[in-house]
This record gives C-alpha cells, sequence and structure tokens, in this order.
C-alpha cells in the first residue's frame, strides 16, 4: 500500500525552460561547422557556369552560407558560418542546387528559399507502367503535349513546376499541389486522352479556387 500521505505533489512549472539555442553555439565550444556537398551532372556544368552569380548569391545573402564550386570534385560545397541564422538553411540550401541539378529554373528553385512547404518530387515512368519503345515514347509525348501545351496546363492548374528528364519526371510544388499533377501525368501514362485529363484538372482548381476565397 502507498501512503498518501508521503506522496509530493508536483510542483507547478517544475520542468526545465531552456532559452532557444543560437546556430553558432556549437562552434563556439570548438565544434565543426556543418558542411554539405551537391553532386553536379555533367549535362549541368554549363548551365552551372552561366547562372553561378544568381545561384551564389542567393545562398550567401539570404540564407548566410559559405559556397564553393569544387570542380575536381564536380560539386557545389556549403556550410554555415557565423552569419547563418537559420539552424535549417542548410537543408533549404542543398534543396535549392538539387532542384536546379534537376532542370528547374533558378527563378523557380529560388521559392524553396522563400516558402517552407515546398517539397520536390521524383518518379519514373516504368514506376507507373512497364513501356518500352514506341510505347514509351508516346507516353512521354503526351505528358509533354504539342509544344508543351500539356505540361503547361498541368503546371498551371496544380501550381507545380514539372520538368521532364527523358524518362524521369520532376515535380515542385506543395504536397497538395504535387499530388494533383501526378495524379494527371499518371493518367496521361496510363493512357487516359488529354481531354478527359484537362477536365479532371478543370474541376480540381475550380476547387482550389473555392477553397482559396
Amino acid at each position: 500500500m502507498i501512503d498518501e500521505e508521503n506522496l509530493v505533489p508536483p510542483v507547478a512549472g517544475s520542468a526545465p525552460a531552456f532559452a532557444p539555442l543560437a546556430p553558432g553555439t556549437d562552434r563556439a565550444e570548438g565544434l565543426k561547422s556543418e558542411m554539405r556537398r551537391v553532386a553536379i551532372p555533367p549535362h549541368r556544368m554549363s548551365p552551372l557556369k552561366k547562372d553561378w552569380v544568381n545561384i551564389f548569391g542567393p545562398l550567401t545573402e539570404m540564407l548566410g552560407l559559405q559556397v564553393r564550386m569544387n570542380v575536381q570534385r564536380r560539386c557545389v560545397e556549403m556550410r554555415t558560418s557565423k552569419h547563418t541564422k537559420d539552424i535549417g538553411a542548410l537543408q533549404k540550401g542543398a534543396d535549392f542546387v538539387k532542384a536546379y541539378t534537376l532542370g528547374f529554373d533558378v527563378n523557380d528553385a529560388i521559392a524553396l528559399l522563400r516558402l517552407d512547404d515546398l517539397y520536390l518530387d521524383s518518379f519514373e515512368i516504368k514506376d507507373v507502367k512497364s513501356l518500352q519503345g514506341d510505347h514509351l515514347s508516346r507516353a512521354i509525348g503526351r505528358i509533354a503535349g504539342h509544344e508543351g501545351k500539356t505540361k503547361f496546363t498541368i503546371e498551371n492548374a496544380s501550381r507545380t513546376r514539372i520538368v521532364l528528364a527523358d524518362t524521369k519526371i520532376h515535380i515542385m510544388g506543395s504536397f497538395q499541389n504535387i499530388k494533383i499533377a501526378r495524379d494527371a501525368i499518371v493518367s496521361l501514362i496510363l493512357g487516359s486522352p488529354p481531354g478527359k485529363v484537362y477536365a479532371g484538372l478543370r474541376t480540381v482548381a475550380s476547387r482550389m479556387k473555392q477553397r482559396a476565397i
């Protein structure tokens, strides 16, 4: 039996309350700063040289990271510094460079630095259906459409950005919008006519406008 008289009631507010940890606290104790490398594919090296000013500018000014291009390893190296204020700045910077290596435009990839609810999603056509030869080419053509009209329609309706890299498809947007774009692309891969997909996108777009209102 437990003696109820000897029990000590918990003191209100006895839990320790720690102040938020500053990003530079660990470096003040002698620990190394965090570092991240993002590999650059060979076909993105030339565009990287042209857009280098637009890439390292946001990383250093907005996130306060130290950035350099390692030519021998063919990768972009980033690390935190005393000017880094956000703890998640290194991950944001890595996602920004990764989005550029996947083929997204610099202006679109910068949205990953400004907004917190944007993500990247990648999958292959063969993950949906095992197609080969002309069937695979026709599936890619259905996704792109004539002069890219189908891809642009999906982007505008779902408020996402899509990159078609051979059989791989990369989507950037919020979690809900990525699902809308992915469902439309999957329907095209499975053989649905573009008109039916357009009708579904119109319905989804009208629902999104109603929710926004």
